[in-house]
């Protein structure tokens, strides 16, 4: 078979000298990245953390001329990783109901639980550190007590809270977290009495931004400075590309052997949660459920296990992902992460919270990040970003599917034409008598509610077989431009509602109009619905939005944009892997929308190609 190679993250960096470095076989002379070194598996922790590494020194001006630079020659040798641990924060107001959520976690499967001292009502440490504390304990314990300068609610003075980190420490608190601003003088009150077994973390919170490279470093340097086991670095995305910018400190902390806690807060740093194992982080959070998250945006520790399989995630492994904004919708992760399981591929699909397309691809632009599913509002820009487009998604207009190929160049593809036409069609044939080598759709009229790129695609596709094709936006003017291309009248949403030239219409929502959290909205009347024989909506949260439900009451065939959703994702499925996706086996799959833990169970479900 071909050669491994070595998998590099290539990413956006102020232009600088390259160092000669050994490219892998599949890329062009001119790709830059950094290296990752290749991880060991490891046995699951015990309760003691895992032994200290030799933490070397990045001085700033070192860790900044690093930074400065495109490329990052690894070392000779693969350095030697644990993998990286799940913490789930403990956040309850009563000692009693914080245990019982420590016992929750290790339940769940975490590594360790964070106390949140700082969250308990009337605190006292003395009385209630020794109860939080006591051995034998069902998880390691990581104990923090932050103040409100800080992100926390401890509104007192530090010797205080100096005294209860002191107190945990004694206790055999495995690790103590302590922020950067007053490190110096904890370890000063300390008086080197810090046990050996207990590890320290020295933190630093930045809740506007993430800064540049070079002041990622000389923090670095700073948190180093103190005598830190652990640095813990948490920073805020204001758009996504600023979590790159951690994956390089990672990266490099991890080749110097710098143990390293390094995440982005909120949804567009949502990733740096996810694929910290990929690039060397000594720990993520999990929250223990929705509503009990310690940070912006922080998955819970279910879903890293059972959706994302955080487990499994190594420098290797190929990173897939939803382009959107919005995303946190999505159920794409949940599918495509299960499907990648169920044909044992190396592979983790992550939601992508992305404002400016462009610039996420050319900072994100390793072969690494292999494939991307493209929503809305990027799927027309995806035409224009690259290098190759399949001739059908050209004549629509619009991606929803992109590939990076081995050599760096970008492939787009269309699969929402396919799907949603094909769904329409099942569903027609159905409920309805239809002559079984025409399509159902040739000769109707076919109403496209949106002129963006799903109504792009699902007018290519009604056109193609056979239907009159009439196009419906709130601005006309977009409206116009999509029906001079098709070849098809062009109406406002005001219009469609006094539009009944013919009755057995069918009408196809391609907006957001009625998508979760707005599932009181409809893009038209119920009054209005009674002239169409069939109605489908792209919307797939809820699976029954108020528009599918009034159409069905008008007495309409319905269609789900779920439909759509599954069947789209199997061409991308496709795309992504190279095997073709077994269309009741990808349906078993999609069963596990509703309710991802369901995932955790049975993970035979096999995805073998056709015979």
């Amino acid at each position: 078979g071909a050669p491994r190679q070595s998998h590099q993250v290539q990413l956006h960096q102020p232009p600088g000298p390259l160092k000669k470095q050994e490219l892998p076989p599949a890329a062009s002379s001119k790709e830059r990245g950094i290296h990752h070194p290749r991880a060991e598996a490891h046995a699951p922790p015990s309760h003691q953390p895992p032994p200290r590494r030799a933490a070397h020194p990045l001085t700033t001006t070192a860790m900044a001329a690093v930074m400065s630079v495109s490329a990052v020659v690894p070392p000779a040798a693969a350095v030697a990783r644990a993998r990286t641990l799940l913490c789930v924060p403990a956040t309850a107001r009563a000692p009693r109901e914080m245990a019982a959520e420590v016992a929750a976690a290790a339940a769940l499967g975490a590594d360790l639980a964070e106390l949140r001292l700082d969250r308990l009502a009337g605190f006292a440490p003395r009385r209630d550190l020794p109860a939080l504390l006591a051995k034998p304990r069902t998880l390691p314990a990581l104990v923090t007590y932050r103040p409100k300068w800080e992100g926390g609610e401890y509104e007192g003075d530090d010797e205080p809270r100096f005294e209860a980190l002191q107190l945990a420490m004694e206790l055999g608190a495995e690790y103590v977290d302590i922020e950067l601003k007053v490190a110096d003088k904890f370890i000063k009150f300390m008086s080197g009495k810090k046990p050996e077994n207990c590890k320290l973390i020295v933190s630093s919170h930045n809740y506007d931004n993430t800064p540049s490279a070079e002041e990622l470093a000389s923090l670095l340097a700073q948190i180093q400075a103190t005598g830190a086991d652990i640095v813990k670095i948490a920073t805020t995305a204001t758009e996504i590309v600023d979590v790159s910018r951690m994956f390089q400190i990672l990266v490099h902390c991890q080749e110097k052997q710098v143990p390293i806690i390094g995440l982005v807060m909120n949804d567009r740093g949502f990733i740096s949660r996810v694929l910290c194992p990929k690039f060397g982080g000594y720990l993520t959070f999990g929250s223990l459920e929705k509503g009990k998250e310690s940070a912006p945006s922080q998955p819970t520790a279910a879903d890293l296990i059972n959706v994302y399989n955080i487990r499994q995630i190594g420098p290797d492994t190929k990173v897939f992902g939803i382009i959107g904004n919005p995303v946190g919708h999505s159920k794409s992760p949940i599918l495509h992460n299960e499907a990648f399981r169920s044909v044992g591929l190396n592979a983790v699909y992550v939601p992508f919270l992305v404002d400016d397309l462009a610039k996420f691809l050319s900072t994100y632009s390793s072969p690494d990040f292999a494939g991307f599913s493209c929503t809305i509002p990027h799927k027309e820009a995806a035409v224009r970003c690259c290098d190759e487009v399949d001739p059908i998604a050209r004549d629509i207009g619009a991606v929803n599917t992109i590939i990076r190929k081995p050599d760096g160049k970008l492939v787009g593809y269309n699969t929402d034409y396919v799907g949603a036409i094909s769904a329409i069609e099942d569903g027609i044939r159905a409920t309805q008598q239809t002559h079984s080598t025409v399509s159902p759709l040739a000769g109707r009229l076919f109403v496209v509610i949106g002129a963006g790129g799903a109504g792009k695609a699902l007018a290519y596709g009604a056109k193609e077989k056979g239907a009159r094709v009439v196009i419906a936006n709130r601005t006309f003017a977009r409206a116009q431009e999509l029906g001079n291309l098709i070849g098809g009248p062009a109406l406002t949403l005001t219009e469609l509602e006094n539009y009944h030239p013919e009755e057995g219409m069918i009408l196809a929502n391609t907006t957001a109009i009625g998508m979760h959290p707005n599932v009181n909205e409809t893009p038209l009347s119920k009054q209005a619905l009674k002239s169409y024989a069939v109605v489908f909506d792209a919307v797939y949260t809820p699976k029954e939005t108020r528009l599918l439900r009034e159409a069905a009451e008008c007495g309409a065939t319905v269609v789900s944009g779920l439909e759509m959703f599954i069947r789209q994702a199997m061409g991308q499925f496709e795309h992504f892997t190279g095997m073709p996706a077994v269309d009741d086996k990808f349906r078993a799959l999609s069963n596990s929308l509703d309710n991802p833990s369901a995932v955790k169970g049975d993970r035979s479900t096999s995805l073998k190609p056709r015979l």
